[in-house]
C-alpha cells in the first residue's frame, strides 16, 4: 500500500510520472450559503453543475517547471497541479508538494488565460503553499468561500474539482468517508485531521478544492492511498479550518511555525500494553517510545522506553490526557497541539508511570528545520 502524492509530473514526451509520498475569505459574489444545496450528488447531476458553474473561474491548473538534472541543456519536465483563489487579493492555495522549490510558477483559468505567479509562502509541514499573480490581470479574483471541516459528517456528499492527469476542469463527486486520520509526511511529522473522501481523485487533483453541495471549501486535495498508484477509493484531503489557520500566516510571514514536543509515541495496543509492567487490561492512551534531545518533552522529564541488554523493550511513560483532553490514540495528541496551541505555549501532560498517574508540564518549541530530516530520512511507510 503506497501513499501518492496526487501532482502530475509530465515528460515532454507526455509521459506520466507519480511523485511517491504518499481571517475569513472573502465570499464568491453572494454567499453560496443556502442557495446551492444538494444531498444525493450522485442522483442529482443539474446541483453538482451549479456549484461547478459558480467556482469554475476561481480554480486553476498549476504549472511548474523541473529542470533535468542529467541535462540542463534539455527541455525542462513540466508538474501539474490545481489551486484555487483564497481571498480578492489575488491569493491561490495549492499544495506545498506542486510548487516544489520553484519561486515562479504558471497558473492557468478554465477560460485559457495563463498568468505568472509568485511563492509568496509555504508550509512543508502541512503540504499548504500560498500563490500570488505577478502581472496585472482583468480577470475577475472571485475568492471560494472556506467551510467548517469540523462540522463534516460522515457520509456527506462532497465535490472535488481539479486536474487529474493534465486533464483541466475535472468533477467528480462521493462522501466523506471518515475525518481525523494522520497522513505520514516525508519531513518526519504527520498532517493530522486529514480529511478521507471516496471521490476519485488522481495525480494532477492536488491542491484543488474538495467542496461541499454549498460550494464552500472544506478541504484541500492532497493524496491518495493506493497500492498501484491508481484511485482505489480512498482520497485525502487537508482540512479547511488548517487552511484558515496557517494559509494568514504564509502570507504574513511567508512561513508557519508549528508547535513542537519532541516525542514519538504509539496507541496502546495489547502488544504495547505487555512492555509495561503492572499495567492495567484494557488501560488506554499514548505510550512513549522515543524523546528527542533537550526538548520540550526531555526538559519536562518525559520518559521514553529503553531496551535491556537482553533485547527486551520495556514501555516508558503512557501520556493519558493533556490539558485534561483525554489521549486515546496518537492522533488525539498531534490534533489537539496543530488546533490548540502555538509556539512557547505550556500543555500539562497526565502520564502513567510505574503504577502513578503524575502530572508534567512542558513548554512547547518551534519544530526544527525539516532540512536534516530530508537529508538523512526516507519518506515512512504509510500505516
Amino acid at each position: 500500500m503506497k501513499i501518492l502524492r496526487i501532482d502530475v509530473s509530465i515528460l515532454i514526451v507526455t509521459s506520466v510520472l507519480l511523485l511517491t509520498f504518499i481571517g475569513s475569505s472573502p465570499i464568491l459574489g453572494t454567499s453560496l450559503s443556502g442557495q446551492i444545496s444538494c444531498t444525493d450528488p450522485r442522483g442529482d447531476g443539474h446541483c453538482i453543475n451549479m456549484v461547478f458553474k459558480r467556482v469554475e473561474n476561481s480554480i486553476v491548473q498549476v504549472t511548474r517547471k523541473i529542470p533535468n538534472p542529467l541535462n540542463p541543456q534539455l527541455k525542462n519536465n513540466t508538474a501539474l497541479g490545481s489551486g484555487f483563489i483564497y481571498d480578492k487579493d489575488g491569493h491561490i492555495i495549492t499544495n506545498n508538494h506542486v510548487v516544489g522549490d520553484a519561486k515562479i510558477v504558471d497558473v492557468t483559468f478554465v477560460d485559457g488565460n495563463r498568468y505568472t505567479a509568485m511563492v509568496v509562502g509555504k508550509d512543508v509541514f502541512s503540504d499548504i503553499a500560498v500563490l500570488k499573480i505577478i502581472e496585472k490581470t482583468s480577470h475577475p479574483t472571485r475568492p471560494l468561500v472556506l467551510g467548517n471541516s469540523s462540522k463534516l459528517e460522515i457520509g456527506e456528499p462532497v465535490i472535488a474539482i481539479g486536474n487529474p492527469f493534465g486533464l483541466s476542469d475535472t468533477v467528480t463527486t462521493g462522501i466523506i468517508s471518515q475525518v481525523g486520520r494522520l497522513l505520514p509526511n516525508p519531513m518526519g511529522f504527520s498532517i493530522s485531521n486529514i480529511i478521507q473522501t471516496d471521490a476519485p481523485i488522481n495525480p494532477g487533483n492536488s491542491g484543488g478544492p474538495l467542496l461541499n453541495m454549498n460550494g464552500q471549501v472544506v478541504g484541500i486535495n492532497t493524496a491518495v492511498l493506493s497500492s498501484t498508484g491508481a484511485f482505489s477509493g480512498i482520497g485525502l484531503a487537508i482540512p479547511s479550518n488548517s487552511v484558515a489557520l496557517i494559509v494568514p500566516v504564509l502570507i504574513q510571514r511567508g512561513n508557519y511555525s508549528h508547535p513542537y514536543l519532541g516525542l514519538s509515541g504509539a496507541t496502546l495496543t495489547s502488544d504495547l500494553t505487555g512492555t509495561v509492567d503492572g499495567l492495567p487490561n484494557n488501560f488506554k492512551g499514548v505510550l512513549v517510545n522515543s524523546i528527542v534531545k533537550s526538548g520540550p518533552a526531555d526538559i519536562a522529564g518525559i520518559r521514553g522506553s529503553i531496551t535491556d541488554q537482553y533485547g527486551k523493550v520495556h514501555g516508558g511513560d503512557i501520556i493519558i490526557s493533556i490539558d485534561r483532553h483525554p489521549v486515546i490514540r496518537f492522533e488525539d495528541l498531534i490534533t489537539y497541539l496543530d488546533e490548540h496551541k502555538s509556539v512557547g505555549d505550556s500543555v500539562m501532560l497526565k502520564v502513567y508511570r510505574n503504577g502513578k498517574l503524575l502530572d508534567v508540564n512542558a513548554t512547547l518549541q518551534p519544530r526544527p528545520s525539516p532540512i536534516p530530516y530530508l537529508q538523512t530520512q526516507a519518506p515512512p511507510n504509510p500505516p
